[in-house]
Parts: C-alpha cells; sequence; structure tokens
C-alpha cells in the first residue's frame, strides 16, 4: 500500500535505479501494535517531516515501512564484508531496507533507512527483526555523537511493533528508522568487485564520487582520488572517535561507511577508566576491535576497499597498486596530524606550540591515566579547573600525585586555555551504566530515563546543576560491563 507522506517530503529510489543489482525490492513486516517510543524532531524538521503527521496511524506506518510513501521504492541492499577478518561475500540487510533518499532543507540526499523491519533474502537464518533495547542505544548513542561534533548517522524514530523478539528470553520488538548520508560502505565495493561485474563497480563509483566525493571527477584520476577522499574521511573520523574514547565494536568492513560516516550502534560504548586495551564487544573475544587498535583497523579496512578499485585506477594491475599504496600510505600521517589537533584542543594548548612537544605532553597524560586506572572523560574536563587555580577535579583522580604534578608543571607552563578546553571536553557523555539503566526500563514500559539522557548529552559541553550524577563514572558495583550486538 501507497500512502502520501502529508508533508514537504519527496521520495526518491535513486540507489534502486542505479544500482539494481545491488537491490532486491522487499516490503516491510506487519506490526501488530505499532507505537512511537522515540522521535527526533529536529532531524524531522531537516528532513521536512510534520512530527504531528509522523506521530499518527500513517506516519507510523511509514516509520515501519508497512505503508510505502510516493516514489519510495524499499530495497534490501546487497554487499559483502570482512568480519572478525574473515571474507564472507554475501552479507547484505538481513533485517533491514533502504526506504529512499529524500533532499533535506540543506539541499543534502540523504537515506531513510529501516532497522528491524523483517527477514529478507539476506537473513542468513536470523529473524530479522530488533528487540527494543538495541534500537534505542542506536538512538542515544547517534545523538551523542552528533552532539560532540562526530559524523554519525541519525536516528529519526523507534517504533515498537507489538510483536515480541526472541533472544534469549522474549523481548519487545521495534524498528528504528536510520537517516544516513548514504549506506554505501566498503563492503558495497566488495561485493561489486566479487561479482565481476566492471560495469557495476564502474556504476557504483560514479554514483558514490557524485553523492559523497565530487570533487574527485574532475581529478587526473577519478577513482584514485575517491580512494583519498575516503582515506581522508575516515582517518578524520577514527581520530575524533579516539578523542572522546568513543569504541565501535564492529569495524567490519561492512560498517565502514564511504561517506565518512559513523555507522551500525551495536556493541558500542564510551570508555569510562582508560585502558587501550578496553574491549566491550561481546563478540570481540580476541580484541580485534579494541580502542587502540581502531587506527590501524580502519587502515586495514581501507586497504581493502583499495583492492576493490584497482581495475578503475589503472589497468596495469602493477601500476594500480603502487598509486594505491601511495595513497594508503598517506593515512597514518592523516589520521595523526587529525588526532593530535584535536588533543591540542582537549589539552587547550595554543597553536604555536610545537608538534613534538604536544606529542609528547599527550601520550604522556594517557600514559598516566592507564598506569592509574583513571576515567577518560572527567579527568580531561577537570584539567580546565587545573588550569583555573583548583588541581583537585583531575588531581585527586590519580593515585600518582608526584607524576600528576610533574606534568602538570610543563603542561601548565604552555599557557593553556581553560575555556577552550571546556568547549571540547565533553561533561556528559552516555554513561554505560546510565545507557543501561535507560534501556532496561524503556523495555519495561518507561521512557523517562531513555528521554532524560538523550537531553543531556544533547549538550555535552554544557555543565548544568542537578546533572551531577550524568556526569560521574560507574558505581563500583556496576561490574565488567559487556555490550551485545541485539541480533
Amino acid at each position: 500500500m501507497s500512502v502520501p507522506t502529508e508533508s514537504r517530503v519527496t521520495f526518491d529510489g535513486r540507489f534502486a535505479r542505479e544500482l539494481p543489482e545491488m537491490a532486491v525490492a522487499w516490503q516491510a513486516e506487519d506490526a501488530p501494535a505499532p507505537r512511537l517510543l522515540a522521535l527526533n524532531e529536529p532531524v524531522a524538521a531537516e528532513l521536512g517531516f510534520d512530527p504531528g503527521f509522523l506521530r499518527s496511524p500513517d506516519g507510523l506506518a511509514l516509520l515501519l515501512g508497512t505503508s510505502v510513501p510516493d516514489g519510495a521504492t524499499p530495497v534490501a541492499q546487497a554487499y559483502s564484508g570482512h568480519q572478525f577478518g574473515s571474507f564472507n561475500p554475501g552479507l547484505g540487510d538481513g533485517r533491514a531496507l533502504l526506504l529512499g533518499e529524500v533532499t533535506d532543507a540543506a539541499g543534502r540526499l540523504r537515506d531513510i533507512h529501516l532497522k528491524g523491519s523483517g527477514r529478507t533474502p539476506f537473513a542468513r537464518g536470523g529473524d530479522g527483526l530488533a528487540a527494543v533495547g538495541p534500537m534505542l542505544r542506536e538512538c542515544i548513542v547517534s545523538e551523542a555523537m552528533h552532539a560532540l561534533g562526530i559524523p554519525t548517522t541519525r536516528s529519526l524514530a523507534v517504533v515498537a511493533t507489538g510483536r515480541n523478539v526472541r533472544r534469549e528470553t522474549l523481548l519487545p520488538g521495534a524498528v528504528l528508522t536510520r537517516v544516513a548520508s548514504s549506506h554505501l560502505r566498503v563492503g558495497s565495493f566488495q561485493y561489486a568487485a566479487a561479482t565481476g561485474n566492471a560495469d557495476l563497480l564502474t556504476r557504483l563509483a560514479d554514483h558514490a564520487i557524485d553523492r559523497h566525493h565530487p570533487e574527485a571527477a574532475a581529478a587526473e584520476r577519478p577513482y584514485l582520488a575517491l580512494f583519498e577522499s575516503v582515506l581522508s574521511a575516515q582517518a578524520s573520523l577514527v581520530a575524533r572517535w579516539m578523542l572522546v574514547g568513543f569504541i565501535h565494536g564492529v569495524m567490519n568492513t561492512d560498517n565502514v561507511t564511504i561517506s565518512g560516516e559513523t555507522i551500525d550502534y551495536g556493541p558500542c560504548a564510551f570508555m569510562d577508566v582508560f585502558d587501550y586495551a578496553t574491549v566491550y564487544s561481546s563478540i570481540d573475544r580476541g580484541g580485534r576491535y579494541a580502542y587502540a587498535n581502531q587506527p590501524l583497523i580502519a587502515e586495514w579496512n581501507l586497504a581493502r576497499l583499495a583492492e576493490t578499485l584497482l581495475p578503475l585506477i589503472d589497468p596495469d594491475q602493477e601500476r594500480a597498486v603502487a598509486l594505491a599504496v601511495g595513497v594508503l600510505e598517506s593515512f597514518r600521517p592523516r589520521y595523526s596530524g587529525a588526532w593530535l589537533a584535536g588533543m591540542k584542543g582537549k589539552l587547550g594548548l595554543p597553536d604555536d606550540i610545537e608538534d613534538d612537544i604536544a606529542s609528547a605532553l599527550a601520550n604522556d597524560v594517557l600514559t598516566l591515566l592507564q598506569e592509574n586506572h583513571v576515567d577518560y572523560t572527567s579527568f580531561f574536563r577537570g584539567l580546565g579547573s587545573v588550569v583555573r587555580g583548583d588541581a583537585r577535579p583531575a588531581r585527586d583522580r590519580v593515585l600518582d600525585v608526584a607524576a600528576f604534578d610533574a606534568w602538570t608543571e610543563r603542561w601548565l607552563a604552555l599557557g593553556p586555555d581553560a575555556d577552550a578546553m571546556d568547549r571540547v571536553n565533553p561533561v556528559y557523555i552516555p554513561r554505560n551504566h546510565l545507557v543501561e539503566e535507560a534501556l532496561e526500563a524503556a523495555t519495561a514500559g518507561d521512557l523517562e530515563p531513555m528521554n532524560r539522557l538523550v537531553d543531556v548529552i544533547g549538550r555535552p559541553f554544557e555543565e548544568r546543576p542537578g546533572l551531577e550524577r550524568y556526569a560521574a563514572g560507574a558505581p563500583d558495583d556496576f561490574g565488567r560491563y559487556t555490550t551485545y550486538c541485539g541480533t
């Protein structure tokens, strides 16, 4: 059934039209008792949706995909991927549908995507459904990332379906309506390359250039320029993750976007106590995607993208490899430059401080945090108070106060700017114990803790009275934290 959107939104099916070999037409499963759990009104406004319409029965049907808006062509997207290092040629949207694309108020093309909408031909034995908790987790964490200024997909809405989902127990089901610049991934290129269809690979690359990196079209070697643009975007993105202590949890190639947005908030979390080896994901038993490994994994994933583009870069394979390797070798300096620039900001250092001095200060303070088991977010926020003459918010967190004092002396001698630090060091992040508290309550039917948490993390740099518990680390009895992908 097709319904009008009763808004300023016009849907298109560009991906399905231009890349039909990678799109399987499909329909979302019916929802017996839909109920709106979360609606992101600012995102709705960006897209031109009337929030009142989205709350209506017709609006909920659109958000669930059970009624298809005019112009939309719901499809399950095909892609491949390296999952924990092992290549799977046939992944695809097993429990998701691309509803279509819309043009937002700023003239940007955005995907409207449904997660948990039912089994598709790519389901591989899964039920195609999603539970309330994991969908609301994506809603919470993606909004935190957006507020922190990190490129990310957004959550437009979460709608309960009225259908239970069987995991370890029966859980209430839900569909997440996600908004993204696109859902093109490294895995999309791996799929096109694996088909051996040179025309498909070329059309996919041209589609990606036109949609995300149009400057590459004018380059002498457009597909090499595409690779360089994706590499640059990913280097910047992962540096920003590292600076806020974010751990993605599943950096498979099918979760690496061509746009440079963070996607797929499954077993993700923000680090509490600083530790390079931190892993929260239940499925990352070997620590492949541990906090400190994220830049190296990003580089590895980009190498897989380069492999798919070699036939387009140059007909001579040796020449193509040499050109691609030359670009790939720029990842580490690009990442390091982005990370150090961000760390200078976190430490409030003047622009003219030499990189080797700033780098030594940054690495030394992280060693101090690692050796003293210090809360990462609270410590950096507390450094602003040190500049203002009160060392306690940071110093009291460190057992080795002599080492802290020695480091602080070196740092203060450079004249850090406390106000500048407060603009980049958050007070509030989605603390793991608060996320779990909110998800448990929401699963039981109480949305207030989640709504309150989303409101707090929406202004992460602004310290507000009465919100002290949202700035505090986990209580001692919270224990070891583990996250799950929700499938």
